[in-house]
This record gives C-alpha cells, structure tokens and sequence, in this order.
C-alpha cells in the first residue's frame, strides 16, 4: 500500500498533472463564489474535456474542482451571508457576524486554514481507511442511513438553542416541504397544486438561498451601510489571527474533519447536511459555545469549514469501493471511470491501486493550493465588506438570481427564491431559527426513502437492530436536554416558589400559529392517498402539529421569569435605532426591487435586466457617479453572458419581447 502510494505521488508531480491540477482548482474556486452554481454544474461541464487526457491528469482536473468549490464558497458566506454552495449554509451563522464587526480578515482566513487541514486529513483519512472500510461499509443498510437521518434532524434542539420546540417545528415544516410533489413509492401527487413546477418537488437552490441569502441582503439594504461599516481592525492582522485560531483549536478541526469525511462516506446524506452536524457537534462540545455562537465566534467558522473540505474525500470510499456515489460530485466523477475504463470496485483497490492513491494525492494538493490562493487574497476580498452596499448589493442580487434558476431551470425557482427570501426574513426578524428548516428539507425524502426500504425489507424490527438503538437513543437525549434543562433552570430561579402563571403574546407566536395552520391544511390534503403516499406527512405533520402547539403554550402560558422569544444559533438582526416602521418600508422597497427584476426579466430577459437593474439600483439608491455606474453595469452584465450564457450554456425562460418579436430571439437570454 505504501509503495503504491509513493509511485502515486511521483505520477502527480509531473508538471502537466500539476498544470491541469491548479486549472481545475481556480476553476472550483471561481464556480464556489458564484452562489448557487457549485461545483456540480462545472464538473458535468468539463467531462467531456478529459476524453484525451490520460487517467491520473483527468482525475487531477476534475478533483481538484470538485475539492476546492467548499473552499471558495467561503467567501459569500462570510461577506454577505449567502451560501455559496449548500455545503456553507452554517459558515453564515458566525462568519457573516464577524464580517460585520470588522473580522472579515480573521474569519475568512480561518475558514480556508480550517479548510486546508480538514481537506488534508479527509485525504489522508481516505488513503487510509479505503481498504478497511470496505468491508464497515457493508454493514451499512437502510435502518442505519435512516437512523443518521433522524440523529441530523434531532439536532435541531443544538441549532435552536433555548428553543428547541421552535427549531422541531420549523424542522417539521421543512420536511413536509421536501415531500411535495410525485411520491417516488405510489406515483401520488402530493400537495403539486396541479403545477408542473411542483411534481418533482421543490429544488434545494432556491429555497437555501431564500432562507438563508435573501434575509442577508435586506438587512445591509435596511441599513443602508457597508457590511462592515465601522471597521477599524487592519486586515492582515485578523488574517494571521485567525489562522492562529485555527491552530489552536486543532482539536475541533480533527474531530469535525473525521466527522466530516464519515459522513460522506454515507451515500445519500449528501454535503448539504456535512456542516450542520459539524456545527451542531461543536455547539455541543466546545467550551462556551452556547453563550457565544451565532454571534461571531470563529468557532463557528473552523467546525463547518473543516467538515466540509474533509467530506470529499470520504465521499469517494464509496465510490472507488463499491462504484456507489456518495454525492452528486461523486456522481459525475463516475463517469469518468467509465470514460477511461476504470471499473469501481476491488480492482480500484488491488490492480488500480496506483490511480486510487492518485486521487488521494489530488485532493490533497488541490486543498494546499487552493487554500493557499484564497489565503493570498483573503485581504482584498475583506475589503469588500467596507464598500457602500450600493457597489455591492445590485451584483450580487442579480448573480443570485441566476443562481437560484440553477435549481431546475424554470420560473418557478424565481418564484420559490422570492416567497421563501420573505419567509426567511419574517423569520430572522421574529428570531425563530431557519437552520432547522434548511436541515429538515434537505433530510425528508432521505427519511421517507430509508424508512419504507426499512419497513418493507424488515419490518419493525429495523428498530431492533444494535447501531440503530444507540443512535436513536442519542437522537432522543438531543432533543430532551434543552427541554430539561431549561426546566430545572426555571426550577432554580423559582428557588422552589411556586410563581402565578402569567399570560403573555409576543410577535412570534403568531408564528406558530402560521406554522400550525400550514400543517393542518396539509396533513387535511392527505385524505383518499394510499397508506404509502400518506404514512410520511402524516407522522411528520402530526409531530409537526404537536410541537408548534406545546411550544405556543409554554411561550403563552409562561412564568415571568422566563425568557420571551429565547435565544437560537441564527445571524441576528441588529438595526441600531432605527424605528420599526422605517425597518418595515426599507424592507418592502428590497422586496419591490426584486419584484421588479423577475418582472423586466419576464420581458426582455435575464442579461438586458441586468444591465437596467444595476443601473438603476445605483442611481436611485445613492445617486452614484454615471462611469462607475455604467462601468459596474456593463461588467456584470459581460460577466454573465460569458459565464452562464457561453460557457455553462444555461437556457434562458421565454420571454415576452422574444414572442412579440421573435427576430429578436437571436439575441442572449431574450
């Protein structure tokens, strides 16, 4: 194995390896930064161009995109709270704080050391564990992929903090969402409103950057001030702190990086969840954690980050050793076995052992060069967060927008990212966590899936079976140790008095009450499906039903000493002084702003919009110099007939211009 790993490593260093090595990491850089693109689509796009390449450089290319688009995503994430990716939803909870205080420098610079050790140690971890695991991994069936799917939603009490019915009913909702549309046992249309839109469901990419993108950029609109406004920290000194942070907690980065690659070793979870569990597992574990994060700790930074470079290289276990994909990356990259005759399985691991230990060394060069590039940069790009949000919000708004059509290419992800971009807001502003939301979408039809193939093949008595037991039990204590804890800590402040029940409404009840009546109208669509279509929204909704209605309750009926609204690991909305009803107007003009581009888009197309939408945002907003206005227009406007236009090919909706005028067809997007 060694000798193997070492004949590996004098393959990748020829020179053209490594050419096409650092291509295909600036390339998953720059597809990293571009929210909602990712590096699936940039991989299925390059397939084709390693038809002449020889095995060990092909892999090179395509891994080392693959490798790097969770360490580009980084920089969205912290700057503006949008995801670049799925993959660093939970870098926004603390990075995008940190950015606000100043620390964009400190926080992306932990980010991508975090990112370097976690992508090097699930490298190392692969080339270690490949011949080891495989035979773990046959142990592995359903019941225990369903069991790590309810441990990751019973998480939601760490991600909800003191709320941990808020964060079970929101996770609710978010998997009754994932279950609209065909059900893939019976055929069963469910919740489709006879829209074509909705029968293979809601994509992720929408919805994600809804929830968690939108809300961002209303706030810097709200404020109408840089992200970073008051910043006085000098930029290379919060880098080379955070990369001594990083350092110091080199024990978080090995437990979330061997998290991290466990995780992908699982097919199906996929990386939207990798650095939820990471979060939720420091939250847990880390000294201070609960006092601290989602208010800027760097913490909250290196777990996420760590866990999410390292999943790559767990997620090919599975594919090198059982030609089984554990992601969508991983998905594609199997094809290019194919291309090159390459047959996954024991071969890749006895005859093949030599390009099994290049992609290794791959993934391990391209998160020492990818990392070193972003840390290179990481203080230009903190500068970003010090220019005035009318330089900066028009961009990236229009580049989301592009982003979100990613998710199935249709009007309705326009639509999804705009109703779930209000949905995410009102919930941010009224303090109710969205990342359960997030987590539950992303884990329902995984929970639905593994828990028929379970019942069908075993009965109940999947239930039975010992790696099930212990994860359910821990799933159980993770949702009750909010609960009881806060209720000795009532009991302790009470000191044993029995207070009077004091009766209270705060805003964010009506919450519950929206989330209750949401369910209830759901769970009343399911009469006359078939037990198969059924047996999901109804557990769920029921559940769903119950802990909107017990946490109404003990918000309602509470005593005085407790806490109103509570605390979760969410971004915070901090707007100083102003008055709610300006904070409110603000809010409505960001919204109508996007209104209007989905309208002018309807009728001349996404490119030409982006041009006028820019142009006017500036003007309008802030009265900025006519060059610079047209200059910044004009280069978005080239930027994204280049890249979505040219070189990803993205087919445009019609549009209204184009059937009025169908010469004009011929024209980008139009």
């Amino acid at each position: 194995m060694i000798e193997a790993a070492v004949d590996a490593l004098g393959t990748m260093l020829d020179p053209m390896r490594l050419a096409w090595l650092a291509l295909g990491t600036v390339l998953g850089l720059i597809l990293g930064m571009l929210p909602g693109v990712g590096g699936v689509a940039g991989l299925a796009l390059l397939l084709p161009f390693t038809f002449g390449m020889d095995p060990y450089a092909a892999f090179a290319f395509l891994l080392g995109l693959g490798a790097v688009t969770s360490t580009g995503d980084t920089i969205p994430a912290v700057l503006f709270g949008v995801p670049g990716t799925a993959g660093a939803q939970a870098t926004v909870l603390d990075g995008h704080p940190m950015a606000q205080k100043g620390e964009a420098g400190r926080a992306l610079a932990a980010a991508y050391t975090a990112s370097l050790m976690g992508g090097v140690f699930g490298a190392v971890l692969l080339g270690l564990s490949i011949p080891v695991l495989r035979p773990v991994m046959l142990h592995v069936g359903s019941p225990e992929l369903l069991a790590f799917a309810i441990f990751g939603i019973s998480m939601v009490a760490s991600l909800a903090g003191s709320t941990p019915l808020r964060g079970l009913t929101a996770a609710g909702i978010g998997i009754l969402l994932s279950l609209i549309g065909s059900d893939p046992q019976s055929g069963t249309l469910r919740w489709s409103m006879d829209t074509l839109y909705l029968y293979d469901g809601l994509p992720l990419l929408p919805v994600a950057l809804g929830i968690f993108a939108l809300p961002e950029l209303a706030d810097i609109f709200i404020k109408r001030a840089a992200i970073a406004a008051n910043a006085s920290q000098d930029v290379s000194a919060g880098m080379l702190q955070g990369a001594r942070d990083t350092l110091k907690n080199w024990r978080l980065v090995l437990r979330c990086s061997t998290l991290g690659a466990a995780i992908g070793a699982i097919p199906g979870l996929g990386s939207a969840v990798v650095d939820w569990f990471a979060y939720g597992h420091a939250l847990r574990t880390v000294k201070g954690a609960r006092e601290t994060f989602g208010k800027g700790d760097v913490r909250g930074v290196i777990a996420p980050e760590s866990a999410n470079n390292a999943k790559e290289g767990g997620s090919l276990v599975p594919t090198i050793a059982f030609g089984v994909p554990g992601s969508a990356s991983m998905a594609i990259l199997l094809g290019a076995f194919l291309i090159h005759g390459l047959q996954p399985g024991p071969r890749m691991l006895t005859s093949n052992l030599d390009v099994t230990y290049a992609m290794v060394w791959s993934i391990a060069f391209a998160n020492i060069l990818g990392a070193g590039l972003c840390f290179m940069l990481s203080g230009q790009f903190a500068k970003i967060s010090r220019l005035r949000y009318t330089l900066v919000l028009p961009l990236i708004m229009c580049v989301l927008y592009v982003g979100a059509f990613q998710g199935s290419r249709d009007w309705g992800d326009l639509y999804a990212l705009l109703f779930f971009g209000v949905v995410g807001w009102i919930m941010k502003r009224l303090r109710w966590p969205r990342p359960p939301l997030i987590l539950g979408f992303v884990l329902g039809a995984i929970i639905e899936r593994y828990m028929f193939i379970s019942t069908m093949r075993y009965g109940w008595e999947w239930v039975l079976h010992p790696i099930v037991l212990v994860i359910l039990i821990l799933s159980v204590l993770g949702l009750a140790r909010p609960l009881i804890g806060d209720f000795l800590d009532r009991r302790r402040r009470s000191k044993g008095v029995r207070a009077p029940i004091h009766v209270s409404v705060m805003p964010a009840d009506l919450l519950y009450v929206v989330f209750m009546a949401f369910a209830a109208v759901l769970l009343f669509a399911t009469r006359g499906w078939s037990i198969e279509a059924a047996l999901a929204p109804r557990i769920v909704g029921s559940i769903t039903l119950a802990a909107a209605l017990v946490g109404l309750l003990s918000q309602v009926l509470h005593r005085p000493s407790a806490e109103a609204g509570g605390v979760h690991m969410d971004v915070v909305s901090d707007f100083g002084t102003l008055a709610p009803r300006s904070i409110y107007a603000r809010a409505g003009l960001f919204f109508a702003w996007l209104a209007a581009f989905m309208g002018a888009m309807a009728l001349i197309g996404l490119i030409p919009t982006a041009f006028l939408f820019v142009t006017a945002f500036m003007r309008a907003e802030r009265r900025e110099p006519w060059p610079l206005t047209l200059s910044m227009a004009g280069g978005l406007t080239l930027f994204i007939f280049v890249v979505f236009d040219k070189f990803l090919r993205l087919p445009w909706p019609p549009t209204v211009l184009g059937e009025w005028v169908p010469a004009l067809q011929v024209l980008p997007s139009i």
